[in-house]
């Protein structure tokens, strides 16, 4: 039955303050005409030195921070006044669930079922795939007594890291309802445009089947050999029916529209293609790494003043044209309904490619400054991004 936000939060911050029931807190989504700090904050109590404390985590898309609050009154309802959608508090006797609506009404269900507290403190940091998963083994990033070869351990990281940015993110649209509940008849679809050897395809199938989500997931990459293998891998793990791959090219692929769109370092205008592939489709979760950005270096024969003290020199230009490359994708991106973020997708001691995009459709209306920016910077560098050439409704009036 709807509620008020004030009374909602209110029995929600009474749960919380409980100490002695509580077992965890998970806070996502955004409150309509709200900003929020941080996508997800995950919230458990912890003993410390005799006494419970609130201890927080949350990840800003470069690292997963950790800190702990006082568990009294004033604390906690600051923190559920701050702007979030949907709060899940599970305690030892059940989960409560509330969902703030477009119309600021307060939708409450509560899901009686046993779960156990844990204070421990020290709380190790979860693998997320198992070494000894057969399909790290198919792909040549772990040995067969299931562990991590030394020369891909790196690769490994990038696997892992890249499953901690998409599954917050995707639980985060789907609880906000940008996203539909994936169920056995209708499950969630992913396409990685530009799959290569299909690591982090093979990845967000397994990771994301073994939390029981379902999935269907399909690899896009130009190179018949890249099909041929990936599909083998497949067949020999089982699993032909939920992944599939494809040897086309990103522009003019056959596969279905997505939920989830994924292109990870697809070089150049590729990456363009990938992203208007998805927004053309309705993608509603986009995930996109950028590699080489040629097409816009290319055009940058006359750098606006005072630029030019940067564009002078070969790498500083190519840097620049990079920065101009993605800033650009995000202005097209927010103009055409998405609300976006731009954040490091690992270390660059582990890759040199390490920019994410990561875009949620919301459908919302662009801001006039984000039109102003889009026209202000292309002309005064006198570019076209790829992108706006392959997406129909992309207009700027």
């Amino acid at each position: 039955m709807p509620q008020s936000i004030e009374q909602a939060l209110e029995q929600a911050c009474a749960l919380i303050v409980d100490t002695k029931t509580l077992v965890r807190v998970v806070l996502s989504g955004r409150r309509r005409n709200m900003q929020v700090e941080h996508e997800r904050i995950d919230i458990r109590p912890v003993e410390i030195k005799g006494s419970i404390v609130l201890q927080l985590t949350y990840n800003d898309g470069k690292a997963t921070t950790t800190k702990n609050i006082a568990a009294d009154k004033s604390h906690v309802l600051e923190l559920l006044s701050s702007g979030y959608a949907n709060i899940t508090v599970d305690s030892v006797e059940g989960s409560t669930s509330i969902r703030v609506t477009k119309s600021g009404e307060a939708q409450i269900h509560f899901e009686n079922k046993a779960l156990e507290q844990n204070l421990s403190h020290d709380k190790k940091k979860e693998r997320l795939l198992d070494p000894a998963d057969p399909f790290l083994l198919e792909v040549g990033i772990a040995d067969h007594k299931g562990q991590i070869k030394p020369s891909k351990n790196d690769k490994y990281k990038q696997v892992e890291e890249f499953l901690r940015l998409l599954v917050p993110t995707l639980n985060s649209a789907i609880d906000a309802g940008q996203i539909a509940k994936p169920s056995k008849d209708k499950p969630l679809s992913i396409v990685d445009l530009g799959c290569g050897h299909a690591y982090l395809t093979f990845a967000a199938h397994q990771y994301l089947r073994s939390i029981g989500m379902s999935v269907h997931v399909t690899g896009i990459d130009v190179r018949p050999a890249s099909r041929d293998r990936n599909n083998e891998i497949a067949a020999k793990l089982g699993i032909t029916d939920t992944i599939t791959f494809k040897a086309e090219e990103i522009a003019s692929t056959t596969a279905n529209k997505a939920d989830v769109a994924i292109a990870l370092h697809a070089c150049d205008t590729a990456t363009d293609d990938a992203i208007a592939w998805a927004v053309n489709g309705g993608a509603k979760l986009l995930l996109i790494a950028p590699c080489c950005h040629h097409d816009i270096q290319k055009q940058m024969d006359q750098s606006p003043e005072p630029w030019g003290a940067i564009t002078k020199f070969g790498v500083m230009k190519e840097r620049m044209g990079d920065l101009l490359t993605d800033a650009l994708r995000a202005q097209i991106l927010r103009i055409v309904g998405y609300r976006v973020e731009i954040i490091e997708f690992i270390g660059g001691e582990h890759t040199p490619r390490n920019i994410m995009i990561r875009a949620v459709k919301t459908g919302a209306q662009p801001d006039a400054l984000d039109i102003d920016r889009y026209r202000e910077i292309t002309t005064q560098w006198g570019v076209v991004p790829a992108l706006s050439k392959k997406i129909p409704t992309f207009t700027i009036g």
